[in-house]
Parts: structure tokens; sequence; C-alpha cells
């Protein structure tokens, strides 16, 4: 359960904000939306070497300037 301390005198919407930026740290909403369909093992390895990739040609780019 996640729990935001309102301090005395701040306002509500500000409150939502530290709970929406919560629930984006911890992952909750994402994973709810990956379990809402199956996704085979051969596409999630797929997906992930994509990714990575992606990140090297990053790391790469960064490293020769």
């Amino acid at each position: 359960m996640i729990i935001v301390p309102v301090k005395e005198g701040e306002s509500l919407e500000k409150a939502l904000k530290k709970l929406k930026r919560k629930f984006e740290k911890t992952g909750v909403v994402r994973e709810l939306r990956d379990r809402q369909k199956f996704t085979k093992p051969s596409v999630r390895k797929r997906d992930q070497m994509i990714k990575a990739r992606y990140v090297q040609s990053l790391r790469n780019a960064e490293e020769q300037g």
C-alpha cells in the first residue's frame, strides 16, 4: 500500500502529484498493463534484444563523441 504523507496546509493537487509519482516509480501501472495481455516468451526476448541494441548504440555514440 502506498502512503503519501500530507503536510499541514499542503494542497490536494500536490498530494495527488506525489501519489502519481510514487505509482510510476513502483511500476504498478506498467505491470497491470503487461498482465492484461499474454506475450510469448520469444516476443519478450526479441524486445529485450532490440532494447539492448538500442542502449548499446547510444553508449557507443556517447563514447565516440
